[in-house]
């Protein structure tokens, strides 16, 4: 379940990109206009997740993935079905916003089921979804579109979270947790509009210019919120975000990986169809086709990771992937106008490999040496800082190759600014590879193992005792 969950919404975040000229010739507006159908949702889904780990300890894991992802599916078709601008508008908000606790129910109900032995065999699985959907959005989008219409790109949710849905009510098996204190009102309020505010900088920064009045706002106001936000949270006894698990290393180590070295990795695969289409003048379907192969290479590397994470840690794995996503991004840096396809499709299948070796890892090793009461809490952070990362990538990348066009230049960036952006991806992952090679990974290793038990964290005050199927029980009703 958790993988069809996760499917639908990374496709839903990145196919509606593919509609944009369809919508604006159905509303008779421009392309332009329609940047909020695209902004609107990672702006909400960003609001909604500060929430999701204190729904998730109230209500159980599995009530809220359902109700979340019925949730999503009933605004997808709303989406699909609206009749104008403003309602597509405010259907995709209510859809980024179950979408913001799709994420964190869906990954503390799974890694509240499995032992970190578990784990790194489920994240063979989970890799599928978060791999394949970012590279068939784009191909499913525009046969879609093609074919059918644009209201088909929130339509094809309904064929995969429908029989999810089915399967989550009739075989999960709701598991009872520790109770949470009070709902923490005042860090929802200030967590959400930082996290929405920053969102929206990120995102609108490379249309409208760093320097606009409306981007410079968000992001100061953002900025302001958030320190806010963390003085609030650190000072509250029951707070929404329980930012001092940050106190582990290993937890504040992976994540910052991720929220960095992601920017890299999927900063490659934004700019991939942009160099492909506009600095060689090839098709959509070439495009998606050329960038495809990567998702190949990480599914290889991933069960290969999952084979020696027990036995060298996740230091090494995740050290040695990201120094191979910069010598990749080094190689993609030489391409220009005249480079072959099938040239560009194997450096996209070399990084695939490399980028598998940085997912897995991250994701097992920060919830290694965590309490399984903090997993919901801990699950939610890793979303923020995954989402953030994400954000940031395409944001980094229009940057760069905005500086990168002469001002007397057409439109397209010229073939220098690519390969500028690619060198600037590079140097940036090559640092955090050195960062990598510096974590603590020896707990990891050994609760990979089962060898010894991680350490414990303090029970939260008045916390009932963990119930439920013992460590390591797995079956039907359990799987996520």
């Amino acid at each position: 379940m958790c993988v069809s969950v996760t499917f639908i919404a990374i496709v839903d975040g990145a196919i509606t990109t593919v509609a944009l000229p369809a919508i604006a010739r159905q509303f008779d507006l421009t392309t332009a206009a329609l940047d909020g159908v695209v902004v609107v949702y990672p702006v909400c889904l960003a609001m909604a997740i500060p929430a999701s780990a204190w729904l998730v300890e109230r209500f159980g894991a599995k009530r809220v993935l359902l109700l979340a992802l019925t949730g999503f599916l009933g605004f997808s078709l709303l989406c699909g079905a609206a009749a104008g601008l403003g309602e597509l508008l405010a259907f995709r908000a209510l859809q980024g916003l179950s979408a913001g606790v799709l994420f964190p129910a869906s990954a503390a109900l799974l890694f509240s089921t499995f032992t970190t032995a578990d784990q790194v065999r489920i994240s063979r699985y989970m890799i599928v979804p978060q791999q394949m959907a970012p590279a068939a959005a784009p191909v499913l989008g525009g046969l879609l579109v093609d074919h059918l219409s644009w209201r088909w790109v929130f339509y094809v949710n309904l064929p995969v979270g429908l029989p999810a849905l089915l399967f989550g009510t009739l075989f999960l098996t709701p598991r009872q947790s520790a109770r949470p204190g009070r709902f923490d009102l005042p860090g929802l309020l200030l967590s959400a509009a930082a996290l929405g505010a920053l969102m929206a900088g990120v995102c609108e920064g490379p249309n409208r210019g760093w320097s606009s009045a409306g981007v410079v706002t968000a992001l100061l106001l953002g900025a302001l919120l958030l320190a806010a936000a963390v003085t609030f949270e650190l000072r509250t006894a029951e707070p929404l975000l329980r930012l001092r698990l940050f106190a582990d290393r290993l937890f504040r180590d992976t994540n910052l990986i991720n929220l960095v070295g992601l920017v890299p990795i999927l900063g490659a695969m934004y700019l991939g169809p942009l160099f492909l289409q506009q600095a060689q003048g090839r098709t959509a379907l070439e495009s998606g086709t050329s960038t495809f192969p990567e998702a190949f290479g990480v599914l290889l590397t991933v069960q290969l990771a999952g084979t020696l994470y027990a036995r060298i840690g996740p230091r090494v794995i995740v050290g040695c992937g990201l120094a191979g996503v910069s010598a990749v991004l080094l190689l993609l840096a030489t391409c220009d106008a005249h480079t072959g396809l099938w040239t560009f499709r194997g450096y996209m299948f070399l990084l695939g490999l490399s980028m598998g070796g940085v997912f897995m890892p991250t994701t097992v090793a920060s919830l290694a040496t965590l309490d399984r009461r903090d997993l919901a809490q801990a699950s939610t952070l890793n979303t923020v800082v995954r989402q953030t990362g994400g954000a940031l990538a395409p944001a980094a990348v229009t940057t760069v190759l905005v500086l990168g066009t002469p001002a007397a230049a057409a439109s397209a960036p010229p073939v220098a600014a690519y390969r500028l952006a690619y060198l600037v991806l590079a140097a940036l992952a090559a640092a955090t590879a050195v960062f990598a090679f510096t974590l603590p990974d020896g707990p990891a290793r050994a609760a990979a193992r089962g060898a010894a038990a991680p350490p414990r964290a303090a029970a939260p005050a008045g916390a009932a005792p963990e119930t439920g199927p013992a460590k390591g029980r797995s079956g039907p009703a359990h799987m996520a």
